[in-house]
C-alpha cells in the first residue's frame, strides 16, 4: 500500500475542520484543545454521561459541522504499548469503516508525547488501511464501495523523517497475515516455494531449497517423515540470506511453514482442523522480520530457514510407533502424528545451526511456530509465550514484546521435563500422550536438535488469530510476533 503523507508542525484547527472529514484525535491526559472542537466534544461526553478521563478506556466518536467524524482517544503515560495500540483501534476503526480516502490526525503534548503519538497512530491507521487478499465474486466486488486509502495527514508534530521504519513494518505485517490467510489450495508448498523464490529475487536475497530427494540423501529423516504423506512431494526446507556489507551481528530466524495439517493418521476431528491452513504462520511472521529488515537496513546478518510442508494422511505418511533418524543422528519415537510441526523444525534448527559456508555461525536463533495448544491453554490467544536457552535472551525478549506491543511471557527450560521424553526404543520421544506442559515439552524436544551450542529462542504463536483482533491490528489474524522480532533483532545489534 502506498501512502502519502503530509506532516504539519502547528495545528490549524479551522483548516482542519474546513478541509478534513475523518479525523482522529490523541490526547494526553490533561490536554487542551481548541475550542471549536472542545465544545462539541463536552457535548457529547455530557450527552453520554461520561467525562474526559473516559476517553482513556472508551474513544468516542462524533459528528462535525462539516458533515465529518473524529474520533478521540486520551493515551495516559503510564500505559503500556500495548494498551495504546489498542485504543488507538478502537479509535481508528470507526474512521476506516467509512473506507476515507484520507485521514487527519491530530496530536498533543509535550514533544516526546507528539512523537510518541503520531509514530502509534500513524503505524495502527495504516496497517488497519492495508488491503489484504479477497476472494469473493466479480458481484461482491462490484457492491463493494470502498475506495482506496490515499494520504495521512499528521498535524501537531513534524517528524524529520518519513515515518520509513514504520512503514517497514507495516508492510512485514501486511505480508505475514497476507499470506497466512490463503486458503490452502492457494498456498500449496510448491506455490508457498514459487512465492518465496519471488521475494528473494525482489529483494535480493541469497536463495537455496532442499527439497525432499535432496532431504532424504542428507538423511534429515525427521522432516521427511512428515513431508513423504504428501502427493505431490512437494516439501522442502527453504533457506534464505539477507547480508549487508558489515553487519554488527548473524542472526538465524525459522519458521514453521506447514500449509496445511490434518493431524496425520491422528486425524483432527473438523472443529480443530478448521483453520489449519494458518498453521503455516511462523514462517510468515519469519518472512515478515526479514523482509522487514532489509527494507530497515539494519546491519546485521540474517539467514532465514522455512520449513515448508503438509501434514497428510495416506498410505505412505508417518504413524504412531515409528522409530526415525534425524539429520543430527537422533532418534526419534513417534507418539503422535500432529505433533509435526517440532519434526519439521528440529531438521531445520540443525541445519540453521550449522557453521555456515564462510565458516560462521549464528549469535543466535530466533524460531517461530505455531506449535502446541498448550501454549494456548496457558496463555490464551492474547499473547504468545517464549522459552530460551540462555535466560538473559527470554528477558529480551519479554522486554521487546513490551515495546512491541506484542505480549510475550517468558517459560521455564528446566532439563528436568527430558524424562518425560525418555524413549525405550529410540534416543528420544517426539512427545508424550499425558498432555500436560506440552509447550516446555516441545521446546527441550527442540534444543535437543541445536548444534554447537547456539543461543536460541523459542516462539510459540498462541496468539496469531484472537477473533475482532489484538492489540494495534483489527483483523482476526494479526500478524503477530512480526513487530516483536523487529523489535528484539534491532535489541541484539545495539
Amino acid at each position: 500500500m502506498s501512502v502519502k503523507l503530509s506532516q504539519f508542525a502547528a495545528l490549524s484547527n479551522e483548516k482542519i475542520l474546513s478541509s478534513q472529514k475523518h479525523i482522529l484525535f490523541v490526547l494526553s491526559e490533561t490536554e487542551l484543545i481548541a475550542p471549536v472542537f472542545n465544545d462539541l466534544l463536552q457535548n457529547k461526553l455530557q450527552r453520554c454521561g461520561a467525562d474526559f478521563q473516559s476517553l482513556n478506556k472508551t474513544p468516542l466518536n462524533l459528528d462535525l459541522p462539516n458533515g465529518g467524524t473524529a474520533s478521540f482517544v486520551v493515551l495516559k503515560s503510564v500505559l503500556t504499548m500495548f494498551q495504546k495500540h489498542t485504543l488507538l483501534r478502537k479509535a481508528v476503526k470507526p474512521l476506516l469503516d467509512e473506507n476515507p480516502e484520507e485521514l487527519a490526525i491530530c496530536v498533543f503534548g509535550d514533544d516526546a508525547t507528539r512523537e510518541a503519538h503520531a509514530c502509534a497512530a500513524y503505524y495502527v491507521a495504516t496497517v488497519n488501511a492495508s488491503q489484504l487478499p479477497n476472494h469473493k465474486g466479480a458481484k461482491s466486488k462490484q457492491d463493494d464501495k470502498s475506495k482506496p486509502f490515499k494520504e495521512i495527514y499528521i498535524y501537531g508534530y513534524k517528524a524529520e523523517h518519513d515515518y520509513g521504519y514504520v512503514n517497514a513494518r507495516v508492510a512485514a505485517n501486511v505480508l505475514c497475515r497476507s499470506l497466512t490467510i490463503l486458503p490452502p489450495n492457494a498456498l500449496t508448498p510448491t506455490i508457498y516455494r514459487e512465492k518465496v523464490k519471488q521475494l528473494a529475487i525482489e529483494y535480493s536475497w541469497a536463495w537455496e531449497e532442499f527439497d525432499m530427494p535432496a532431504l532424504k540423501e542428507m538423511g534429515a529423516g525427521a522432516f521427511y517423515a512428515v513431508g513423504q504423506g504428501s502427493e505431490p512431494l512437494d516439501a522442502a526446507i527453504v533457506h534464505l540470506t539477507y547480508q549487508p556489507k558489515n553487519p554488527k551481528k548473524h542472526i538465524a530466524l525459522v519458521g514453521k511453514g506447514i500449509c496445511f495439517d490434518t493431524g496425520g493418521h491422528n486425524l483432527k476431528p473438523a472443529k480443530y482442523m478448521q483453520g489449519m491452513h494458518e498453521d503455516m504462520n511462523g514462517s510468515a511472521v519469519s518472512l515478515g522480520i526479514l523482509q522487514a529488515v532489509t527494507e530497515m537496513a539494519l546491519d546485521v546478518k540474517v539467514d532465514c530457514w522455512l520449513a515448508i510442508a503438509q501434514n497428510h494422511i495416506g498410505p505412505m505418511a508417518y504413524k504412531q510407533n515409528d522409530v526415525v533418524t534425524a539429520l543430527n543422528g537422533m532418534t526419534i519415537e513417534i507418539v503422535h502424528t500432529d505433533a509435526e510441526g517440532r519434526m519439521v523444525l528440529a531438521d531445520t534448527l540443525t541445519l540453521a545451526s550449522r557453521v555456515d559456508k564462510n565458516g560462521h555461525l549464528p549469535d543466535v536463533i530466533l524460531d517461530f511456530a505455531t506449535l502446541t495448544g498448550s501454549m494456548h491453554t496457558a496463555l490464551s490467544d492474547r499473547m504468545s509465550g517464549v522459552i530460551a536457552n540462555r535466560s538473559e535472551l527470554a528477558c529480551k525478549a519479554v522486554g521487546a514484546g513490551a515495546a512491541a506491543g506484542e505480549r510475550i511471557v517468558a517459560f521455564p527450560y528446566d532439563e528436568d521435563f527430558d524424562s518425560d521424553l525418555e524413549s525405550d526404543i529410540a534416543d528420544i520421544k517426539q512427545c508424550t500422550l499425558e498432555g500436560g506442559a506440552d509447550h516446555i515439552h516441545a521446546a527441550r524436544f527442540l534444543g535437543k536438535f541445536i548444534e554447537n551450542d547456539v543461543a536460541w529462542l523459542h516462539t510459540d504463536l498462541s496468539s496469531y488469530n484472537r477473533k475482532g483482533g489484538l492489540g494495534a491490528v483489527a483483523t482476526d489474524t494479526n500478524g503477530f510476533g512480526v513487530g516483536f522480532g523487529i523489535e528484539l533483532i534491532k535489541n541484539l545489534i545495539t
